[in-house]
């Protein structure tokens, strides 16, 4: 599926799956992605920012260029199962 430069801002988007989606330069500003599936994701230039409860394993989606915010970058490290603490 593509949903390239699409917006959803302050968005429950709870259990999504968006498996092999192309999610280019798309907003997901302030979003719920708690138990959204991200696998084979094309998410290149994706504004992630201020979104919230996501996991996504970079080894397994495309990233380059997209946008995170702090806390919630740690989604990103979720499959390695390690504690960061500040």
């Amino acid at each position: 599926m593509k949903l390239n430069r699409s917006s959803f801002l302050n968005s429950q988007l709870e259990g999504v799956d968006f498996t092999e989606t192309e999610l280019k330069k798309v907003m997901l500003k302030q979003c719920n992605l708690l138990n959204a599936t991200f696998d084979n994701t094309n998410l290149e230039g994706a504004d992630l920012t201020q979104s919230t409860n996501y996991a996504i394993d970079p080894e397994r989606n495309k990233i380059k260029g997209a946008k995170f915010s702090l806390p919630e970058i740690v989604g990103l490290l979720t499959k390695y199962g390690i504690q960061i603490e500040k």
